[in-house]
């Protein structure tokens, strides 16, 4: 993408309205513009950075057999009378009336909906487990949304569902998916902790937060140092073996961490001294087993290898994509702007031209430019070198390359790596390799 023609409206004061700064450098950046309270238009910055979030939650969900499906976001009262949660909700349910006085609501999760698709289709044992997802809007109406897109009213989210036939099995989907996040926060570039949770307006007896690191995180949190220090897409587990997902889940539960509600001081004294830390962190993503709450509110069945009726047992599993933008932000940024975790930046790198009259360098920029044009943006506007810097320092390119006559009479370019400020200069010709095999 060329700058002097795109879309991306920065702001170089921040807005008075942004009370965090994930929300005052969303707006800065031209990511997002509100359009009402809590609600946000998404720009085509901030787009890229949520389509990359839903390529990964979407290609690690696959990897565990998990089918995608698209469901309305407006659905029938009726689903919600039928498990008993219609009236137990509360106002943060939007609930609308059509023409013919159908009662509807704009859907804040989708346990009912999606067991009532599956006891239309699923008639025995045979056919289970299966495990559901869908990346999709919802709506919660926030009496006080604020935070930008961390407490907004309507959010991007992957909510997943899974059907299983007993206690056991059910417990193992639960393992497989704990191990599908780690593995999805990690590809994403952030450190995310799993933490017992409540399991609130949900429901269940069993549910797992997870917390991303944050100095402005709204939960205090304790957790070994250790877990941090793990590399989840190495981890040796066959998802498809139960023992093998029940060792993992057991190496795993070793590395103790609770929110301040739960923190049990017997289990903190367990863990060495030297590992002990304690900071604050911000939810991205929670998953529940509550067995047969919706099915058997929902006269939902299937015939059992005794010929029996037998309710499955469900679980319910939600990543926050539009809330881990925000979350990303406040955890990965400094004095300057923001700082992308490179699978995620809504481009690789920006090139930017302090040569615009020079013709070796134009010529240097259109031809680096060429080599990828998705994934590379080019500042080729006619502004002084500082406001460029600024700009990319502002929205947060991973890497900065950097085009003068000094250096291109030398067949040479300068890189900066954002994330460190480390500058270095490489031949025109291998730039592009470099930023790829680079090494975190």
């Amino acid at each position: 993408m060329r700058l002097s023609s795109s879309f991306l409206p920065t702001l170089k004061e921040d807005p008075a309205e942004a009370q965090i700064i994930s929300h005052r450098l969303m707006l800065r950046t031209g990511m997002v513009r509100q359009m009402s309270s809590g609600i946000y238009a998404w720009l085509p910055l901030g787009l890229r950075v949520l389509d990359n979030i839903s390529r990964i939650v979407r290609e690690e969900q696959n990897a565990i057999n998990a089918q995608e499906v698209l469901m309305p976001t407006l659905q029938s009262a009726d689903l919600w009378k039928r498990s008993g949660r219609y009236d137990a909700y509360g106002p943060e349910m939007l609930r609308i009336v059509d023409r013919h006085k159908r009662d509807l609501l704009y859907g804040p999760t989708n346990e009912e909906m999606i067991t009532d698709i599956f006891g239309q289709f699923i008639k025995s044992y045979k056919e289970l487990p299966q495990l559901l997802y869908q990346i999709q809007w919802k709506f919660r109406d926030e009496i006080r949304p604020r935070f930008g897109v961390m407490r907004g009213r309507e959010f991007y989210m992957k909510d997943g569902y899974s059907f299983d036939l007993n206690y056991e099995d059910a417990v193992v989907t639960y393992h497989k998916m704990m191990l599908s996040y780690l593995r999805t926060f990690q590809r994403i570039g952030v450190k995310a902790i799993p933490m017992l949770a409540d399991t609130g307006p949900i429901g269940g007896d069993l549910s797992h937060e997870f917390i991303i690191l944050a100095p402005t995180g709204e939960s205090g949190i304790y957790f070994d140092s250790d877990f941090t220090e793990q590399n989840w897409l190495e981890m040796p587990v066959d998802i498809n073996d139960k023992e093998s997902l029940a060792a993992f889940f057991q190496r795993m539960t070793r590395f103790y961490a609770a929110t301040d509600e739960k923190h049990d001081q017997n289990e903190w004294q367990k863990v060495p001294e030297s590992r002990r830390c304690e900071g604050r962190g911000i939810e991205v993503g929670q998953i529940f087993y509550f067995g047969t709450k919706y099915t058997e509110a929902m006269n939902v069945s299937v015939i059992g290898p005794d010929s029996d009726k037998i309710n499955p047992h469900m679980g319910s599993y939600g990543i926050g994509v539009s809330r881990l933008v925000g979350a990303i932000i406040e955890s990965s940024h400094d004095d300057q702007g923001i700082i992308w975790p490179d699978a995620i930046a809504p481009f690789k790198a920006v090139i930017i031209n302090l040569g615009l009259k020079n013709q070796a360098c134009k010529d240097a920029c259109e031809a680096l430019y060429k080599m990828d044009q998705e994934q590379l943006l080019y500042d080729d506007r006619d502004e002084r070198a500082g406001v460029k810097f600024a700009d990319a320092d502002l929205i947060g390119h991973p890497w900065q390359i950097i085009i003068g006559p000094r250096g291109i009479g030398n067949n040479v370019v300068e890189i900066k790596r954002r994330e460190t400020g480390e500058r270095m200069e490489v031949s025109i010709e291998q730039v592009m390799h470099y930023i790829s095999s680079y090494q975190r």
